[in-house]
């Protein structure tokens, strides 16, 4: 008998081009044992339905296990309105005290189901760029700084909207309104100057567009703390960049000033630094005060004194957005935010 060897190539099998499927509710429900309605009510964070801490385990656990995500769009045709609040990104620069607020602002929101997504606003201004921000169709918008009227909110409104709120130094029609009172913080900087015997006083006005939201009302707290008394105040326009502190502090003897209150903590050692670079002394020479109370300020020598900036509580503000998101019907609130006490030290 003849016996013949063949050999058998190993071939893999073909695989195939098809995507796998979208895993679906239904999906997690037969994973995790449960009804889909059970699945809805854990990943939805419902609280009208009372379900056991093992079973919302079980549930989050098949999720994870296939991927499943809840669809967004699906939700907010379930809910009548999507869970996004849109925050525009200011179009200036913002420094630590601000994106601290932020974050905490954003992690309320995130507690109470809501999903915080920040906006670019470059080229777009006003109305127009609340016109861009209704196509998102988001519950709530949350508007930083100023720009927008309203027309702009009557557009949000209409798009959906069911809570507009600004943060600025004045309140807009229509819309709930946190006022900032940056005024108070300049308030503060002028009267502690003045307190500490200096007479012959600056302030710096930041050259960045945009910013004069802020600074102008800083300068005129000044401007209020010295009236009818024997100071004198001089304004400083100053870009933040290095070359042009060094240029301010070599004309600072001639200037004759005696005290400067730096606009913000940053601004201040951006100048400090120019001045002592230039043999002037910090008090002796010129005292110095800044504002918002940045560590930064304490590691700078001397110690800098400063106004310490209350912003308005995060948890607060996204509580203020849920209620107007349940009754949208309800009268615009008005809150007047920003608190501001100096902070005495070794620069002034």
């Amino acid at each position: 008998m003849t016996t013949v060897m063949v050999q058998i190539q190993n071939t893999p099998a073909p695989t195939s081009s098809a995507p796998r499927s979208v895993p679906t509710s239904a999906d997690v429900a037969r994973l995790a044992g449960v009804s889909r309605a059970t699945v809805s009510y854990v990943l939805n964070n419902t609280s009208a339905v009372r379900i056991s801490e093992p079973t919302r385990r079980r549930v989050h656990e098949a999720a994870k296990e296939l991927g499943y995500v809840p669809h967004a769009a699906a939700r907010s045709l379930r809910a009548g309105h999507s869970r996004m609040v849109l925050m525009p990104a200011p179009a200036i620069p913002v420094g630590p005290l601000y994106s601290q607020f932020i974050n905490e602002l954003q992690w309320a929101l995130g507690r109470l189901d809501y999903t915080v997504v920040q906006y670019g606003t470059v080229g777009l201004h006003d109305d127009e760029a609340a016109r861009a921000w209704a196509e998102l169709r988001p519950v709530a918008v949350l508007v930083p700084g100023f720009g927008l009227g309203p027309q702009g909110v009557a557009v949000l409104k209409r798009s959906g909207a069911r809570a507009v709120v600004t943060l600025g130094h004045e309140s807009v029609e229509g819309a709930h309104a946190l006022l900032m009172d940056h005024e108070g913080v300049g308030h503060c900087a002028g009267t502690h100057l003045y307190a500490r015997g200096r007479r012959r006083i600056g302030v710096v006005v930041p050259e960045e567009a945009g910013l004069e939201a802020f600074s102008l009302p800083r300068l005129a707290g000044v401007r209020r703390a010295l009236r009818d008394t024997d100071a004198a105040l001089t304004e400083l326009s100053l870009p933040y960049e290095e070359g042009a502190a060094v240029r301010l502090a070599a004309r600072w003897r001639d200037l004759d000033l005696d005290a400067v209150f730096t606009y913000n903590d940053e601004y201040a050692m951006l100048l400090m630094r120019a001045l002592q670079d230039e043999g002037v002394r910090i008090p002796e020479d010129t005292a110095m005060i800044g504002a918002d109370d940045l560590l930064l300020g304490r590691l700078l020598r001397p110690r800098l004194s400063t106004v310490h900036i209350e912003l308005p509580s995060g948890r607060d503000l996204a509580e203020l957005v849920d209620r107007a998101v349940r009754d949208p019907g309800t009268a615009p609130e008005t809150h007047k935010v920003l608190g501001a006490t100096v902070v005495h030290r070794d620069s002034s």
